[in-house]
């Protein structure tokens, strides 16, 4: 396993290929089959409403805007079952901070669409989880089991950023802080439910501040072992307010490093995810050589990312086609990473 100066002497180090060759060497150990999986799940943002105004996110309305939404179960409803007609397993629900809705709302919610389907429901990010947890007066601890015996399945990574405060407090100082993502994930894998851990990178952090990053997804994942997958990204500067002071957004050199550092100092994440959402299908295709066992989903809908610039659209066609070009068997998984029982 990588120690963190070792790390650092990769992202400083000119070696692009070589660092790839190492990433690519674990990745086969850890999946030997040849496999390269995606899911088919859709996105549902079921409100833009929030309170935070982070200043890389071009989503959010404040409360009272005429362009703000909650939207209502049926509409949550038809996306859902729009999912399973396209052959989805799960939906991925995310929403801004919204001030008024208390756990109830959510497990009326959880539970209405578990009346209906059979989908998994992988849903609300850490900051999610505490604002819900704030606004409704109760425990962490509580409002994550109430929440998992109303129906949600699994918790995904967003709202993580940079897990260092200096860099939180310079882009979304109101958003959760570091210790409250960990709790919220750590609280979550003692109450027996997985999650994903991920990074968005490239918005003015230094190496040493990505590292501690890691550091923390590491050493956690050594504690529960809760983490299904680590999954960084690049900051989108496009319509943000962060974008006035970042210039330049990452490069795929930069993506692609980071992805092969993370795949070699987190080995006891069994999955990574290469972003072709952000980074576009052929630099996707390359990170399945720098790390990458996985290409994430078709993404039926997704409104967060698009609204700050980013344009790449795929089939699930496209993906199969991008896996088998690169070398790979493609594969459908579900949310938690099981195939056995998909095509």
């Amino acid at each position: 396993m990588l120690t963190r100066e070792q790390a650092l002497d990769l992202f400083r180090a000119d070696d692009l290929i070589g660092i790839g060759m190492e990433a690519d060497a674990l990745r086969r150990k850890l999946h030997p089959g040849g496999v390269v999986t995606y899911i088919i799940d859709r996105n549902i943002n079921y409100t833009n409403v929030c309170t935070e105004y982070c200043s890389f996110c071009a989503f959010y309305r404040p409360k009272g805007h005429k362009e703000g939404y909650l939207q209502s179960h049926e509409s949550i409803f038809q996306r859902i079952q729009e999912t399973i007609e396209l052959g989805g397993t799960g939906v991925l629900m995310q929403g801004g901070l919204h001030p008024d809705l208390k756990i109830e709302w959510y497990e009326d919610l959880f539970r209405a669409i578990k009346r209906r389907f059979k989908i998994h429901l992988h849903c609300l990010s850490a900051p999610e989880v505490t604002n819900i947890a704030e606004v409704s007066g109760i425990s962490l601890r509580d409002t994550i089991a109430r929440l998992r015996d109303s129906g949600l399945d699994s918790i995904p990574g967003g709202g993580a950023e940079i897990l260092d405060d200096a860099v939180r407090y310079r882009i979304s100082r109101l958003k959760c802080g570091t210790d409250e993502w960990m709790a919220v994930h750590r609280t979550a894998h003692q109450l027996g439910m997985r999650t994903t851990a991920t990074m968005m990178f490239g918005c003015g952090e230094t190496l040493e501040q990505r590292m501690n990053h890691f550091d923390l997804i590491r050493n956690l994942q050594e504690e529960t072992g809760g983490f299904t997958a680590f999954i960084p990204w690049t900051f989108q500067r496009e319509n943000t307010s962060l974008g006035r002071f970042v210039k330049e957004e990452a490069t795929a050199v930069e993506y692609l490093k980071t992805l092969a550092i993370s795949r070699l100092y987190l080995p006891n994440v069994l999955n990574v995810q290469s972003s072709w959402v952000t980074q576009g299908l052929k630099t996707c295709q390359v990170g399945l050589r720098f790390g990458g066992n996985d290409v994430g989903s078709i993404m039926i809908e997704e409104n967060v990312v698009s609204a700050a610039g980013a344009r790449n659209h795929a089939t699930e066609e496209d993906l199969r086609h991008m896996i088998r070009d690169a070398g790979f068997t493609p594969k459908q998984r579900d949310t938690l990473y099981r195939t056995y029982f998909l095509n």
